[in-house]
């Protein structure tokens, strides 16, 4: 019985971490950007311009080089997701997603740690997480993870 009560504790305590989350200025300003981009007709035409040359490109993907129409659709794609990249309102909302998701992985990090200093979590930068050491030594400080 302790332990349940331990358990419901937990979820309790996790649905106010997530609660706090939403109520950030952090999720607010993803959400917001997220929105505009949403609403923004020229953003939402080049992401569908975007997204008919995709299937466009993975069609001529199929044959490669060999298709006759391979080399305009790679040439379109690279445009079109060149615009998107500039495009002020798709930049707000992927340095705004970048922000949630930087919170999200410290979030995760700092309950992984408290838990033990030997469990790994993916910091979402692949060179930090070939260099960490926690938990993947196995080995009692083999690796001079200390």
């Amino acid at each position: 019985m302790i332990a349940t009560m331990d358990a419901m504790e937990l979820l309790d305590a996790s649905d106010e971490l997530a609660n706090a989350v939403l109520h950030s200025d952090v999720f607010s300003t993803y959400k917001y950007t997220k929105r505009q981009m949403e609403q923004n007709p020229e953003t939402q035409t080049l992401m569908h311009r975007f997204g008919e040359l995709k299937e466009a490109h993975e069609e001529v993907q199929r044959f490669g080089k060999y298709h006759p129409d391979y080399a305009q659709v790679s040439k379109d794609i690279r445009v079109v997701k060149r615009e998107l990249d500039k495009d002020e309102a798709v930049m707000a909302f992927k340095e705004a997603e970048k922000e949630l998701e930087d919170l999200l992985n410290e979030l995760s990090g700092t309950i992984a740690h408290a838990v033990s200093s030997s469990i790994k979590v993916p910091t979402g930068n692949p060179f930090f997480d070939n260099m960490s050491c926690s938990g993947g030594c196995g080995s009692g400080n083999g690796c001079s993870c200390g």
